[in-house]
């Protein structure tokens, strides 16, 4: 995977998996412990916040082929009112360039990490 600066591929889908984890520490807040606060408006503005930065991120990621445009989309449109649309878009982008790459030969495995076949 593409990487420039600080924009790397894994770095974006890790900040998006914790997105998705205070996200739901905010419904959970939320809807089923009684909206304490200030844990609400904490979890609330780290919510919006990070959905800022990853939106801006993810568009930047996507004008510079780090991730696809279909990604991108998914957190700058949806990962407002969901970030796991997004978390679920880099597992799923993930696995399709895992995909494409060529398998390894498994006898160039032994002969490059020094084993006797």
């Amino acid at each position: 995977m593409r990487s420039v600066g600080p924009l790397r591929f894994k770095r974006l889908k890790w900040i998006s998996f914790t997105h998705s984890c205070i996200y739901t520490a905010l419904l959970l807040c939320a809807f089923v412990i009684g909206k304490p606060q200030p844990f609400t408006f904490v979890l609330g503005l780290s919510h919006g916040l990070l959905w800022i930065f990853m939106s801006l991120a993810c568009i930047a990621a996507a004008r510079l082929r780090i991730v696809s445009l279909r990604l991108a989309v998914a957190v700058a449109v949806l990962g407002g009112i969901g970030p796991f649309f997004g978390s679920y878009e880099f597992i799923r982008e993930e696995r399709r360039h895992a995909d494409s790459e060529p398998a390894h030969s498994t006898s160039r495995d032994a002969i490059a990490a020094g084993e006797k076949l």
